[in-house]
């Protein structure tokens, strides 16, 4: 057993600049990032999981409206909230994941039910909601889910064909995860979001998808991913980065910047990744104007959102 913990949070990656964001906002989205960031610091500091620590951060996410997460999810085309998640544990691999769900208050929640059932992964629709009311999963109607910026946004999109991410304005919200490693060396990532402003066809991004989205390790990292779900689908990032560690020797950090700075970019995709390698090294790592971020351990804590 060692003392050393790592954890490392994320909202959402974009054309996030100082000059569009008052004080007042700052200070909110900071202050949320913080909360997130201690609740999962006091497991890891009182000898917890780092899988309790991530699911306890994304937790914190989801229930702030300021993220595109639980409660601050946007609309689809047809004004409703379809959310989607997963989690996974690095030292047996056992991961769950959801999909096109509704009025679940908390998904990460739901992923972790499933992450202990060992006969399954990945649930969607109306039988992940069936296994979540079997498993007493707490629900909200869709008040809960609503407010009037998100439902601004909708209404200035729903006319077109347009589906666009919440963060592609203005308004600088998104996908919430979290990483860590903890006092007993395991490693662990959950991810949570609303998906994309003005979603057709039942459109699944990357954040429920095992090895795009998220990974985790305890050989090589914990990954959480945010941005253009499309491209992070198309490039496998969260396992792409984990196998360059593994099979080429990298570091974490380098792995992470060939993934985001060149593959990622020569795609055209937008975004970045959260990591922490088996040693408690942390990777925030983002081509976009900036990135709602934190990384905590014993020693210090620190938030940022700009470049």
């Amino acid at each position: 057993m060692r003392n050393k913990y790592t954890i490392a949070i994320h909202g959402g990656a974009g054309t996030i600049l100082r000059e569009n964001m008052s004080a007042q906002q700052e200070k909110q989205y900071k202050a949320a990032l913080k909360k997130s960031l201690i609740s999962g610091t006091k497991i890891l500091n009182e000898g917890g999981s780092a899988l309790d620590a991530v699911e306890q951060s994304v937790v914190v996410l989801e229930d702030c409206d300021l993220f595109n997460a639980g409660k601050g999810a946007v609309f689809t085309s047809k004004g409703k909230h379809e959310m989607e998640a997963s989690i996974m544990c690095g030292q047996t691999l056992n991961a769950g994941a959801v999909g096109n769900i509704r009025n679940i208050k908390n998904p990460v929640r739901l992923c972790r039910k499933i992450l202990e059932d060992d006969s399954i992964v990945f649930l969607a629709g109306k039988d992940a909601h069936d296994f979540a009311s079997s498993h007493a999963i707490e629900k909200e109607e869709d008040d809960y889910f609503y407010s009037v910026m998100r439902y601004n946004q909708w209404k200035a999109a729903r006319n077109t064909d347009d589906m666009k991410l919440d963060h592609s304005d203005d308004k600088k919200f998104g996908t919430v995860g979290a990483v860590a490693l903890d006092i007993d060396g395991n490693l662990a990532a959950a991810t949570s979001t609303g998906g994309l402003t003005n979603k057709q066809f039942g459109r699944l991004g990357d954040s429920a998808v095992i090895g795009s989205g998220l990974y985790a390790n305890n050989k090589t990292c914990a990954i959480s991913c945010t941005g253009y779900g499309e491209f992070f689908l198309r490039g496998v990032v969260a396992h792409d980065i984990s196998c360059l560690m593994e099979y080429k020797g990298l570091s974490l950090q380098e792995a992470s910047d060939i993934v985001i700075n060149q593959k990622m970019t020569a795609l055209g995709g937008e975004g970045g990744i959260i990591g922490v390698d088996a040693e408690g090294n942390a990777s925030l790592t983002f081509n976009s104007e900036g990135m709602y971020r934190g990384v905590a351990t014993p020693d210090k804590i620190e938030i940022n959102i700009y470049r």
